[in-house]
């Protein structure tokens, strides 16, 4: 198999199971060493992570940490610059789904808790991983978004608001850095049989779904050196030719 990201490091959040375990674990098959960020109580899984990367042979580093820790997020920058000096890949993974419930029903903390895991994160990471990624010969960051922004969908307001904020986030990041060697894009993985898509809908069979292995090989494409493109949503079942239901 060749490997068309051997020796590019690559950070992933929510990298403990779902989609960020697959992509982690295709970036390692690809030849990329993976830097793995999950929740504290995440560290078995993390490990079992380690394990499987290693036997592909690449390196992983396994990082327990709350993402919503802004100090943590900016510890971890200084301490991939002096351990690496740069970085090759951010996939910016790690989100959560909130209550399935009317704007007014949402607690205060339920709505904190979104905006800072869902946004708030990922602007942390723009602001201590960007000089990192600018410092690889072709820095390649990779967010996730969701069919459910700008559809306005009842009762999926929390998650919906969360995640158009996260697209304009990283679409502002790319119109950023447009004469450098950071390419930003974003993917919309429709539904995928995660434990997340489960608790939202849980009267689907999950067998109708496209796994977390599937979409994985996306977002690989996104992080080769290669893929010039930038500032683009890409839809993972049109990429795929995945017909909606």
């Amino acid at each position: 198999m060749s490997k068309p990201l051997l020796d590019r490091l690559a950070l992933v959040t929510g990298a403990s199971r779902g989609i960020g375990r697959a992509v982690a674990l295709e970036l390692a098959k690809q030849g990329a060493n993976i830097i793995a960020i999950a929740r504290n109580h995440s560290q078995g899984a993390l490990e079992e992570l380690d394990d499987e990367i290693r036997k592909l042979g690449q390196n992983c580093t396994i990082t327990p940490m709350d993402i919503r820790d802004g100090d943590a997020i900016d510890r971890l920058g200084g301490a991939i610059y002096e351990r690496w000096g740069k970085l090759d890949i951010l996939v910016a993974n790690a989100a959560i789904l909130g209550p399935i419930t009317p704007l007014g029903h949402i607690d205060p903390k339920n709505w904190a808790e979104l905006l800072d895991i869902n946004v708030t994160s990922n602007w942390r990471l723009i602001r201590s991983l960007d000089p990192l990624l600018k410092l690889s010969k072709a820095g390649r960051a990779i967010f996730v978004t969701s069919g459910a922004a700008g559809k306005h969908k009842p009762f999926w307001g929390g998650y919906a608001v969360s995640k158009a904020a996260v697209q304009e986030l990283a679409l502002t990041y790319a119109a950023e850095s447009t004469t450098g060697n950071v390419k930003v894009n974003l993917i919309d993985p429709g539904p995928i049989r995660t434990h997340m898509r489960a608790k939202a809908v849980p009267g689907e069979d999950p067998e109708t779904l496209p796994t977390p292995q599937e979409i994985a090989p996306l977002f690989a494409e996104l992080a080769a050196p290669g893929y010039e493109k930038t500032g683009e949503i890409i839809q993972f079942y049109d990429w795929a030719g995945i017909k909606r239901a």
